[in-house]
């Protein structure tokens, strides 16, 4: 085991935090799968591989903060005003920044392992709070793991256009890449 009991910043500065996004409907061939990028965030990890139980969790991340960073798939490749687009359509239509400025998490249970671990947690999207499962696993003095967020359980309605021909998937996933750095 090489993830020592202890107390972990998180942010940027120690790693990523990115949402991807895929396509439905019947125009869904003409949009992009999206790799977005949470750029401002902050949380900290209590750490305690031999007592899963005692381990906790928290996160809060600025939404304004949203960035397209990659868009695969689709007619023609993703351009900057594809980009600018997006994250305006994030931020007025869905998101809402001014209102909701964060989005946090909570972990309410930790168990397993550091080879495979599952925090239960609190997720707080647009003042809406459910319960969500991160998945995941330390090595290498990193923490990697992912979760799926279903948009319409937190009172969002996944982003469409063409009269709804071509829209996202309402999941998305959430994954995680970040250096255990002691807080």
């Amino acid at each position: 085991m090489d993830v020592e009991a202890g107390t972990y910043a998180l942010g940027p500065r120690s790693g990523r935090l990115l949402v991807l996004t895929g396509r439905a409907g019947l125009g869904a061939k003409a949009g992009h799968d999206l790799t977005i990028e949470v750029t401002r965030w902050r949380g900290e990890a209590v750490v305690t591989p031999g007592d899963p139980a005692a381990s906790r969790v928290s996160l809060e991340a600025e939404t304004a903060s949203m960035r397209v960073r990659e868009g695969t798939g689709g007619v023609k490749p993703l351009t900057d005003s594809d980009r600018v687009e997006i994250e305006k359509n994030m931020r007025e239509k869905v998101l809402m920044p001014a209102r909701h400025p964060t989005i946090t998490f909570r972990s309410t249970r930790v168990e397993g392992d550091p080879e495979a671990f599952r925090v239960e947690g609190d997720l707080t999207i647009a003042g809406v709070t459910r319960p969500v499962a991160v998945e995941g696993a330390l090595a290498g003095g990193r923490a990697r793991g992912r979760a799926t967020v279903v948009q319409s359980e937190w009172g969002i309605r996944p982003y469409s256009a063409f009269f709804g021909a071509l829209r996202l998937r309402d999941e998305v996933e959430v994954i995680f890449d970040v250096r255990l750095v002691p807080g």
